[in-house]
């Protein structure tokens, strides 16, 4: 997933200012932003789109573009809900420190006097850490790391934060930054304990009624019960198709929001207003600059026009600085959907971006053509040169199945009889995991947490099987089964970066 998934930061293409076209900038947004987003979604085979620019305390550009559901004429507007994926997190964050300015919490309190059920594998992290560690992503763990068992499973958020003792932190606590969907969970799960009021309620009645965003949902259940909303997509063997909402309401405080860009118009101009909505303030100034305050150096990024930055982390929030312009963003990625939102605050502007596939990096590009025409910098076409960069990959990653799937072809018998291969296996974080045969030597695999989803599995040869999985968001891999003895021992289950980058141990039981 491009995660819950989130990227802080999409694809780094270094470009020459002096080959850009030079043009009157002031003219990109009104005469040829349109044109420019539709020759984009055809390119990048986006079925929807909705983009909003504020600046200087106004809308100045709100608008759907393309069609919610692949095949079907039903247009995308300026009210269509999208899930927003980690955009969440800075709602999270922003009530957090919202109900830190009223008094009824630090979030340099200890997470255990709120929780004293949440554990850690590390017992010192346990009793150390902080909301603030937990809002900032550095307890211990590796980007992503757990998310294989938490992301689109039926766990509830409490067994979600149980899980978490079984996760073999990485790193030294506070030491490194690793982006932790499930400490955002274990953070949004204070809010219940200090309001009496569970996350959703609490946001619903806080922030997104206030703000007047009447059609922003914080569940993904939600979104399956509006009626204005894009069906995710994503690319399944080359072709684009429509795929099930995620069932990520056991992470909901990292990324479970919907929201339109009219809803999302109102949280940004509020955000750049320190707070103010007209006379009214919603949003306490103090809560906004905490969730902008620097916690962590993320490392330094090269920017598409080719400066370079350092890359940081507030609560909820990445921050770094371009062509000298402080900027505050975040994105956002969920089964299906890939959203951007980004803040200047020195030049008073906003940008948000939301698509309903997750296999593009359009929503990355345009955010930096839409800051560089309001910075006065030459066009650069990012889309284009995003564009050649992905097709690349793709097809490199197509050679790659190609290969395997060549080798399926092959016949190769594994080196044990097939229904060796069957049993029961465990993880000790994950839990159970069953094989069973199907035909020409062909295994299923059925995870005790993705009751809906299973892997296939056809034989390589030895003990290497190519997996497909029903899910096409957890990808396509190579399971490696050890074998001790003359038995099976255990398999190597391995998903898609986009959802978690290490693999899990399965031992077998039975």
């Amino acid at each position: 997933m491009k995660k819950l998934w989130i990227l802080l930061a999409g694809i780094i293409i270094v470009t020459s200012a002096a080959s850009a076209q030079h043009a009157d900038r002031s003219k990109f947004i009104s005469d040829s932003l349109d044109t420019y987003i539709n020759k984009a979604l055809t390119n990048w085979r986006i079925p929807g789109a909705a983009i909003c620019i504020v600046k200087d305390g106004k809308v100045i550009k709100m608008k759907g573009y393309g069609i919610k559901e692949l095949g079907l004429n039903n247009r995308v507007d300026e009210n269509t809900l999208f899930m927003i994926g980690s955009n969440t997190k800075a709602f999270t964050a922003t009530a957090l420190a919202m109900l830190q300015v009223q008094g009824k919490l630090s979030l340099d309190d200890k997470v255990n006097k709120y929780l004293p059920q949440w554990k850690l594998d590390n017992q010192f992290a346990s009793q150390e850490a902080v909301i603030r560690d937990l809002l900032c992503h550095r307890i211990g763990f590796r980007t992503f790391q757990g998310d294989f068992t938490f992301y689109n499973t039926d766990l509830t958020r409490e067994q979600v934060m149980e899980k978490m003792s079984h996760v073999k932190a990485i790193y030294p606590f506070r030491t490194t930054w690793g982006y932790t969907n499930s400490a955002f969970l274990t953070a949004g799960q204070i809010i219940p304990v200090v309001t009496g009021k569970p996350w959703e309620t609490y946001l619903r009645e806080n922030i997104f009624a206030p703000l007047g965003m009447g059609n922003t949902v914080a569940l993904s259940a939600d979104i399956m019960r509006s009626i204005n909303r894009t069906v995710p997509h994503t690319l399944v063997n080359g072709q684009l198709k429509a795929i099930s909402y995620a069932q990520i309401d056991g992470l909901a405080p990292a990324g479970a929001i919907s929201s339109s860009v009219n809803d999302m118009s109102k949280w940004v101009m509020a955000l750049l207003n320190n707070g103010k909505v007209g006379p009214r303030q919603v949003i306490p100034a103090a809560a906004i600059e905490a969730t902008r305050q620097p916690q962590d150096v993320v490392g330094t990024t090269t920017n598409p026009d080719g400066s370079s930055s350092y890359l940081l982390y507030g609560l909820g929030w990445a921050l770094q600085y371009y062509n000298n312009h402080k900027v505050v963003m975040h994105t956002g990625g969920v089964n299906g959907y890939l959203t951007s939102v980004t803040l200047l605050p020195n030049d008073q502007l906003g940008i948000v971006i939301l698509t309903n596939t997750d296999q593009n990096e359009f929503f990355e590009a345009l955010k930096w053509d839409i800051m560089d025409a309001y910075l006065n910098k030459p066009f650069s076409d990012y889309s284009s040169k995003y564009l050649s960069y992905f097709k690349a990959q793709q097809a490199d990653e197509q050679k790659k199945d190609k290969m395997l799937r060549d080798t399926v072809l092959m016949n190769r018998l594994p080196q044990l009889p097939a229904v060796q291969y069957t049993g029961k296996y465990e993880n000790d974080l994950y839990g159970s995991m069953t094989v069973t045969q199907g035909a020409n030597n062909d295994l299923e695999m059925r995870f005790e947490h993705h009751p809906k989803m299973y892997a296939k599995l056809q034989p390589l040869g030895g003990n290497r099987f190519y997996v497909t999985f029903s899910d096409p968001v957890l990808g396509k891999a190579v399971f490696p089964f050890t074998v001790e003895n003359g038995k099976v021992a255990s398999v190597r289950v391995k998903v898609a970066d986009f959802v978690e980058y290490d693999p899990y141990d399965f031992k077998k039981v039975q």
